[in-house]
């Protein structure tokens, strides 16, 4: 198995595992301050957006974050409602040679197939949304997001 095929396998796990009982305003509200958190401790510049149903839930943006980082945020959404997987795991897919670009003629402008934003996936429903998160490296923003996710998973389990 090529390196980039098990990178995808482990986040296509990582994504399963993601799967939440339920996700409300309120559980929005949890995980975007969670984020904020997580980035603050790191001192990252990152704009962070939560959307549910084509409605944004969360967002903020952290010191040194920019309007550049929201549109990328945007073009990151756009791309996991597209394929119902994370942005990374499509840029996963592009460097392995699948170039979704072209065979679904899809707009640079519109979609960026780059780490950062995580499909939300509510048991018996599917994917309701995404959380996104823009100015690391991709797989900082990836992982952070899913750091995240993690958390809320615990905290509705244990609530």
């Amino acid at each position: 198995m090529s390196e980039t095929a098990a990178e995808l396998a482990r986040v296509a796990a990582q994504e399963q595992a993601l799967e939440l009982s339920h996700f409300s305003p309120a559980d929005a509200w949890w995980l975007g301050r969670e984020l904020h958190r997580l980035a603050e401790a790191r001192n990252a510049p990152v704009a962070i957006e939560i959307v549910r149903g084509g409605v944004t839930l969360f967002s903020a943006l952290l010191p040194g974050a920019t309007a550049d980082n929201q549109g990328w945020i945007r073009r990151k959404i756009a791309i996991s409602n597209r394929f119902e997987q994370s942005s990374y795991a499509v840029g996963l897919k592009l460097r392995a040679g699948d170039n979704l670009f072209e065979r679904f003629g899809l707009d640079y402008r519109t979609y960026a197939a780059a780490g950062g934003a995580v499909p939300i996936r509510v048991a018996g429903t599917g994917m309701i949304g995404a959380v996104a998160l823009s100015g690391l490296p991709q797989l900082d923003d990836h992982e952070l997001v899913v750091a995240a996710l993690l958390a809320l998973k615990a905290h509705q389990e244990n609530a």
